[in-house]
């Protein structure tokens, strides 16, 4: 059996206030073009479908004829959506019995009542049945009614719930299963701060979203999706696609594709056969940093998305800088001075730009206690989860 592993197409995003539609449309065509050619059983997007909750009338209309053009260019074949943690989860579930008749399966709520299980779609091939396990974007207080809770009457963290929410389901060991999941796995003998995240994902304070990611070996393939560049958490069969196209200038220079996985047979209880490759994917306009003086940087005159960065070390008295810098770059993201943004926090100078909200508070709220400071975080995450 082949599908295709997409996730986080954040449709709707702004790059910099740069409207992406075209950048998307093109992006999505081409997945649609891929799809026609290699023919796969099912596409699964591991969420963050839109960049917003409330996503604009524009992204719905170009979401909608994605998956237009999707099931007219593969009848027959299965559709497997969840939300992300950028999803609205009710809107997502919004028509999900009518869409499973089309084949077309939109799950945004994850299990919320202890009766209630894991969304599973089933597939057959000649070598038998392949279980897709939807798991939505989860966190703790959504499900306490389904998970329980501690002695305290609180929510588990984020790895206990997701590790409670998985251990329910009784998995047939006999057949091939594939988790679909949109959460921050935590490669084993790995520290948060080891992983490397883009600009554009929402990080915890404290990393407490993070989830050990051994509990993805009881599945054949995990099709993981949240984090903005491919990257593998246990093997070649329990990974992260990225982003189908770059969503902040952290990315620049990363080559996004979709994931194509083709799912063998299954002897007993022991490994499926999986070959597992990458489709590369091929941007309209990529995304770029251009580095070096403002004579040197003039010369790399291009139709990318750009950042400059002037490497000149004394005040540029150039009037019309501005000016020229955007007729060399049409899609001119910024322009930055390396080495002037810095400011001097608690005796120490860092760059103002490479401190996150947490620490940027702490700076200036001196001398907090462990208490305050966890208030403090507890704060900032509820925050950013309503951005």
């Amino acid at each position: 059996m082949k599908f295709f592993h997409l996730s986080d197409l954040h449709i709707g995003l702004k790059l910099m206030n740069r409207d992406l539609r075209e950048d998307q449309e093109y992006i999505l065509r081409q997945i649609v073009e891929m799809a026609e050619r290699e023919r796969p059983d099912a596409v699964i997007v591991a969420g963050d479908i839109y960049d917003k909750a409330v996503p604009p009338a524009d992204a719905v209309e170009l979401f909608d004829r994605f998956i237009t053009d999707l099931t007219a260019a593969l009848p027959g074949a299965a559709v497997m959506l969840i939300s992300g943690n950028h999803d609205s989860a009710p809107r997502v579930n919004c028509f999900r019995s009518i869409l499973s008749r089309q084949n077309v399966y939109m799950v945004g709520m994850p299990p919320v009542t202890e009766q209630e299980r894991i969304e599973r779609v089933t597939l057959r091939d000649r070598y038998g049945e392949v279980h897709f396990y939807l798991l939505p974007f989860v966190k703790p207080s959504m499900v306490k009614l389904a998970v329980g809770t501690d002695e305290n009457g609180d929510s588990f963290s984020y790895d206990e719930t997701v590790r409670r929410l998985i251990g329910r389901e009784e998995l047939d060991e006999s057949a091939r299963n594939v988790l679909v999941s949109h959460q921050f796995y935590l490669p084993a003998g790995k520290a948060p701060e080891e992983v490397e995240r883009m600009d554009s994902e929402i990080r915890t304070v404290g990393n407490i979203d993070e989830v050990s990611a051994d509990i993805l070996e009881r599945f054949d393939y995990a099709a993981l999706g949240h984090i903005h560049k491919p990257m593998l958490v246990g093997g070649e069969t329990r990974r992260y696609c990225g982003t189908p196209l770059a969503c902040s200038v952290s990315e620049a220079g990363q080559q996004k594709g979709v994931v194509m996985v083709e799912l063998g047979e299954k002897r007993g209880r022991g490994e499926a056969q999986i070959r597992v490759s990458v489709l590369p994917l091929l941007p309209l306009r990529q995304v770029r940093v251009v580095k070096g003086t403002l004579e040197e940087v003039l010369k790399q005159s291009c139709r990318d998305y750009v950042t400059v960065v002037l490497t000149d070390r004394v005040d540029l008295e150039v009037i019309d800088m501005q000016d020229r810098l955007r007729i060399a770059f049409p899609y001119l993201l910024e322009i930055c001075r390396e080495g002037l943004r810095t400011a001097d926090y608690g005796g120490t100078a860092e760059k103002m730009e490479e401190l996150d909200p947490f620490e940027l508070c702490c700076s200036f709220l001196k001398d907090m206690d462990g208490e305050e400071k966890a208030l403090l975080q507890d704060v900032i995450n509820r925050v950013q989860e309503v951005e």
